[in-house]
């Protein structure tokens, strides 16, 4: 590298030995978005950029599913960055999906949360989302019937009956998030459960369980005795 080559050129080859010698382990997050930014802008020092998107939006899950307007606002992100960033979120939501998809959930359930958090933990908004099981317990698809506002998302029955009688289901599990951060289930989505649950009977199709998705905790409402 020559005399006169710009400092934070310096900065990334250091950094990317560090990664090197532990692929990660003792990175920071900003450190790891730095890496990250280094393809999509490769002509500045983005170590600033990084701290501020991480102090903007809380961790790196949280900069990745940032919407892309709120990205832009960001001094120093462009659409093209925007959009690299919600490409990190796509390949990380589906590299946790691989790790469930097809397999029972009875022996791959931490796996089937981490994918459920993943791909909900930082919405703005409520989604609700259904996981559809064969006979085998075996998950074989997963989709989300509706996306509300930051405190309620409507959900009617008959429409995940009908998704789950189109991929011929056995049974299901709801999963919906709680922007506010908070995973406690409200009365509403206590009723809602109960009446799909009622439901599904008659169509010999299971609730196994429903999910609340908070910031740093899932609520079960198996484990909490509500089904």
């Amino acid at each position: 590298m020559g005399e006169d080559a710009p400092h934070h050129l310096g900065h990334r080859e250091r950094l990317r030995e560090r990664f090197a010698d532990g692929l990660g382990a003792g990175l920071h997050d900003y450190e790891l978005l730095e890496l990250f930014l280094f393809n999509a802008i490769p002509r500045r020092d983005v170590k600033p950029l990084a701290k501020q998107l991480i102090a903007e939006f809380g961790d790196l899950g949280g900069v990745a599913a940032a919407p892309v307007d709120q990205l832009e606002a960001i001094r120093g992100v462009s659409r093209k960055v925007a959009l690299d960033l919600k490409l990190l979120l796509a390949i990380s939501s589906r590299m946790a999906r691989e790790g469930v998809i097809g397999k029972p959930v009875v022996s791959s359930w931490s796996a089937l949360v981490n994918y459920c958090r993943t791909a909900m933990q930082h919405s703005r908004t409520e989604e609700f989302r259904v996981l559809f099981l064969d006979k085998k317990n075996k998950l074989i698809a997963d989709e989300v019937l509706s996306k509300g506002t930051v405190d309620h998302t409507p959900v009617y029955p008959r429409e995940v009956l009908k998704r789950a009688l189109a991929h011929e289901a056995s049974a299901l599990i709801l999963v919906h998030n709680h922007p506010s951060g908070d995973p406690t289930p409200s009365g509403a989505d206590v009723t809602m459960t109960k009446a799909l649950a009622e439901a599904a009977k008659p169509f010999d199709i299971v609730l196994h369980d429903h999910l609340v998705i908070g910031r740093e905790t899932t609520a079960s409402f198996r484990t909490l005795g509500l089904l």
